[in-house]
């Protein structure tokens, strides 16, 4: 993600421009940072480059959180993260063909916080999937409370693609989420705080090789 502390970072088509070539499939960005016209040209650029196109809405009201997937569906991206769940917003992602994946729990604040129990979220996300979203944008690094324990038992149990967004800054957390089995994960802030090496392409690849490793 081109974003620190949940705003697209002003020099985001720079940052892409010199990891194109870099081994991660999907890039993207917040609703708000950089003008609606630079977004649209960043998407289209991305996409040219063979990359699934993400943008995460962090925006808690259903005026706000329409607005921002209606940025979205104008960039034509590819997944819509983020945003609390509406029936609204839930409705033009369908009628746009985009993969929806709506936060879960009490979400607030700039950069977000994460409140709420296991067993809640659970029951959020299971009345979601039933109305047919892609999957779960989890904040499990932002919890209050035992963000571990949060992201193993809710991927789990989770029947779907579960991202876990948000303060992943270390090797240790990127082999927790492996683990947990997420279908995804987020890394921004922390490849600007140069938590994996120095460039943003050399931390790019840095982790995916790592996951590979992993993986293999």
């Amino acid at each position: 993600m081109l974003t620190h502390g949940d705003r697209t970072v002003a020099n985001a088509p720079a940052i892409f421009e010199m990891c194109k070539s870099s081994r991660a499939g999907l890039f993207g960005f917040k609703n708000k940072g950089i003008p609606l016209s630079e977004m649209k040209s960043l998407f289209s650029y991305m996409k040219q480059c063979e990359k699934r196109t993400v943008l995460e809405v962090v925006e808690y009201t259903e005026k706000e959180c329409i607005e921002g997937v209606k940025i979205g569906v104008e960039c034509g991206c590819d997944i819509i993260m983020g945003t609390v769940f509406f029936d609204s917003v839930n409705d033009i992602c369908q009628e746009n063909n985009i993969m929806y994946m709506p936060f879960v729990g009490q979400v607030s604040g700039i950069p977000s916080v994460l409140h709420g129990s296991i067993e809640s979220m659970l029951q959020e996300a299971e009345a979601y999937l039933d109305k047919g979203v892609h999957g779960i944008d989890l904040l499990g690094y932002r919890h209050a409370g035992d963000p571990e324990t949060l992201i193993r038992e809710f991927v789990s149990r989770v029947n779907a693609p579960v991202c876990v967004a948000g303060s992943i800054s270390s090797y240790q957390r990127v082999d927790e989420v492996i683990d947990a089995g997420a279908w995804a994960f987020t890394i921004g802030g922390a490849f600007f705080e140069k938590r994996f090496g120095e460039t943003h392409c050399e931390q790019i690849d840095n982790v995916c090789e790592y996951v590979a490793k992993r993986e293999s």
